[in-house]
């Protein structure tokens, strides 16, 4: 009872962290006896979400916070340590090895940046770093990566010469976490540890670091026997503004027998938007036996915008068994632009997945140069069991504004039922130049505010409709 207690007034602690009340939205994690079971213990934990900005609000008694944190249930204790953001990309929360590993860490990306701490507090939270308590451990880490580096850094590198592996770890993370420039040097070195966990987060605090001497290091890190060391070697180069590594990069794609640090190669290389990559990912989209690589694969292609890629998007379209290969495949050859995409990306309007459906329809909104027609694939998803492929169809059809389709989109406005939908076929209609009195006067007339007000809004001008709700793809591949 005393556990579920403490973890209770951690999570309290961290939800006032910032001084600031929060915003609506806010999960409801489900009852906890999973927690409590043999403590005849019912909890119910609420997580919310805020709005942190970049300084934080009322000081917390980190003492009370590390004391309430001991003998906290790891699960609980990830919910608390969610409060505690770190800058830049990921909030720390893809760190390879952090001290509640194996769990992951479910943090937001928000930037945060909390006010300097008091130095008695910043010394409770370094000698929270030794503790025998998972939950101290992590807590205390979080905490420190949020204050300036120059208050922590000198600490934290004389930690990451310690005798224990563990602390090495915990000091490498919260190098990372707090982007400790001053510690390029000694992460450098830590990049040959005989521990895993600190060569990995000491590859990770690099990227995050993002010092251009740390770029060969890192490399060197490609052959390491550790898949975790790999990963974050591979995502530290990505994330590194140079393409000299990507010679590297395309064997670590062809050749590592992992498929989740090709996964992270690949998406280095598009992220690099690397184009001597192209042939080297095509090969990958059509032959990789991880469908997950695959995707990313059809993402990092799309990102390079190459146009040389699209036989091989168009394979993936037409015969890849995943539909988020497909998916993803066709919002490539849609972020690419190019209109000899238009035939596949029809066809694919036909495809058994509706997000492939809706992102083709997408897609074809994209080839929205004068004179493009609508494909009737295009047309026919205006009656697809899907509302969000039906409202990407209508955009797509704004988008093209073909008067062609005008008898196709009245019809659909006829019987559509859903509101959104409703709003994006009106505004095809306008802006495909519907100027039919009896349509006009049926829009005017009707007794929903929302189709008189987008009639109004379209007999107004065509770009009276902004801001209009873009649908945006779905496929954001990440490693």
């Amino acid at each position: 009872m005393q556990r579920i207690i403490g973890l209770a007034v951690a999570t309290l602690a961290f939800s006032t962290l910032n001084g600031v009340p929060a915003v609506a939205n806010s999960a409801t994690i489900g009852d906890a006896n999973a927690f409590a079971q043999g403590r005849g213990v019912h909890v119910h934990v609420r997580v919310r979400t805020f709005d942190q900005g970049r300084h934080g609000g009322a000081p917390i008694d980190v003492a009370a916070l590390l004391t309430a944190a001991r003998g906290a249930p790891p699960a609980i204790c990830l919910l608390a340590s969610q409060a505690v953001r770190g800058w830049g990309w990921g909030g720390g929360s893809d760190a390879p090895s952090t001290p509640l590993s194996p769990a992951a860490v479910p943090t937001t990306t928000d930037d945060y940046e909390s006010d300097a701490m008091p130095a008695a507090d910043i010394q409770r939270l370094l000698a929270g770093l030794s503790s025998d308590d998972g939950c101290v451990r992590e807590l205390s880490v979080r905490l420190i990566g949020t204050q300036k580096a120059e208050l922590v850094g000198g600490e934290l590198v004389t930690r990451l010469g310690s005798s224990d592996a563990g602390l090495r770890s915990i000091a490498a993370l919260g190098l990372g976490l707090a982007g400790v420039e001053s510690a390029v040097d000694p992460l450098i070195r830590t990049l040959r540890d005989a521990s895993v966990d600190v060569r990995a987060n000491s590859a990770w605090a690099l990227g995050r670091i993002e010092n251009g001497r740390a770029l060969k290091p890192l490399t060197g890190l490609f052959g390491d026997d550790a898949e975790k060391v790999r990963l974050a070697a591979v995502a530290a180069v990505g994330r590194m503004d140079s393409t000299s590594a990507v010679p590297l990069l395309i064997r670590v794609v062809r050749q590592d027998n992992s498929a989740a640090v090709r996964r992270v190669a690949v998406w280095a290389l598009g992220n690099l938007e690397a184009r001597e990559a192209v042939d080297a990912l095509s090969e990958t989209l059509a032959h990789d036996a991880d469908a997950r690589v695959r995707e990313m694969s059809a993402w990092a292609l799309g990102n390079i915008e190459d146009h040389r890629s699209i036989p091989a998007l168009t394979a993936a379209i037409r015969g890849d068994t995943e539909e988020r290969v497909r998916e993803t495949a066709v919002w490539s050859l849609g972020n690419i632009g190019d209109h000899s995409a238009i035939d596949i990306l029809a066809t694919a309007t036909g495809d058994r997945s509706p997000n492939v459906r809706g992102t083709a329809a997408w897609a074809l909104g994209q080839m929205d140069e004068h004179g493009t027609k609508a494909p009737a694939g295009l047309l026919r998803l205006l009656r697809d069991e899907s509302a969000d492929t039906r409202l990407k169809a209508a955009w797509a059809l704004g988008e093209l504004e073909d008067a062609a389709a005008l008898p196709a989109i009245r019809d659909a406005l006829k019987v559509e039922t859903n509101d959104d939908v409703r709003r994006g076929l009106i505004r095809a209609l306008m802006k495909s130049g519907e100027s039919s009195q009896t349509t006009l006067t049926q829009l005017l007339s009707s007794s929903d505010p929302q189709v008189r007000e987008a009639a109004v809004r379209g007999i107004a001008g065509a770009r009276s409709f902004d801001p209009w709700p873009w649908p945006w793809p779905r496929p954001r591949p990440f490693p």
